[in-house]
């Protein structure tokens, strides 16, 4: 089991480490409160719970996954994100929903959620020598989201749910905006060729190390992020 052990310089899997146990600490809070919240939001809370425990599980693995085998978990990443992105959209709907918000609204976000997801892990994994193409496709699918809560319609419909879902609903605008911008950073970091032709990081172990850190920090920051927002959301006077 020695090479189980996480050395002192073993940074990528100390981020996995942290981030396990960061994203299992936010599950047991998110669903102890479903009893002290009201009705009407307990199914964003829950939502919450099961974003941040479906990464904790996942985190758990690729750290061992990682330490066993010194390579990138990228599939496994890529599988906790397949279910955890499209989840985080779901919040959207589910705020907004009150509001007036429409079935193909969910549908739109969870669409794009995977097809941004699909196409950033054909560019990092299948076919690396056109990393670019499908960073390209892979970001218009994230602009696409970006701009359906910022102008489109959760953006409009926010508007119209009361005082306290608009401010949520822009604090988690900020995240996808902001916090979802680290993702293209791991990106760029981890493929050949990921900014305008320009391999920022030409050792491929190193790029992938980079690669995993970003990608851990932007998960932990993000996850525990909207959920929280969504507590407080609960917690409002709305």
């Amino acid at each position: 089991m020695e090479h189980l052990k996480i050395a002192s310089d073993n940074y990528v899997a100390f981020t996995f480490f942290i981030g396990t146990m960061a994203m299992m600490a936010a599950s047991v809070f998110f669903f102890f409160e479903l009893n002290n919240t009201s009705k009407k939001w307990r199914t964003s809370v829950l939502v919450s719970g099961l974003i941040t425990f479906i990464a904790a599980v996942h985190y758990y693995y690729m750290r061992g996954y990682n330490l066993s085998t010194g390579d990138s978990p990228t599939f496994f990443r890529y599988v906790d994100w397949i279910l955890t992105v499209p989840l985080m959209c779901v919040e959207f709907y589910i705020i907004t929903k009150k509001a007036g918000a429409k079935i193909s609204l969910l549908w739109k976000l969870i669409f794009a959620s995977l097809i941004m997801l699909v196409t950033g892990y054909f560019g990092e994994t299948i076919d690396r020598d056109n990393s670019v193409l499908w960073g390209v496709l892979s970001g218009a699918a994230y602009f696409y989201i970006a701009y359906l809560v910022w102008f489109g319609e959760v953006a409009k419909l926010a508007q119209t749910a009361g005082a306290q879902v608009a401010k949520a609903t822009r604090i988690l605008a900020w995240f996808v905006l902001v916090g979802w911008a680290i993702y293209p950073l791991g990106y760029i970091l981890g493929t050949p060729g990921g900014l305008f032709g320009i391999t920022l990081v030409d050792d491929a172990a190193a790029a992938a190390h980079a690669m995993d850190i970003v990608y851990n920090i932007a998960d932990a920051i993000n996850k525990i992020g909207f959920g929280l927002v969504i507590y407080a959301l609960s917690r409002s006077e709305d």
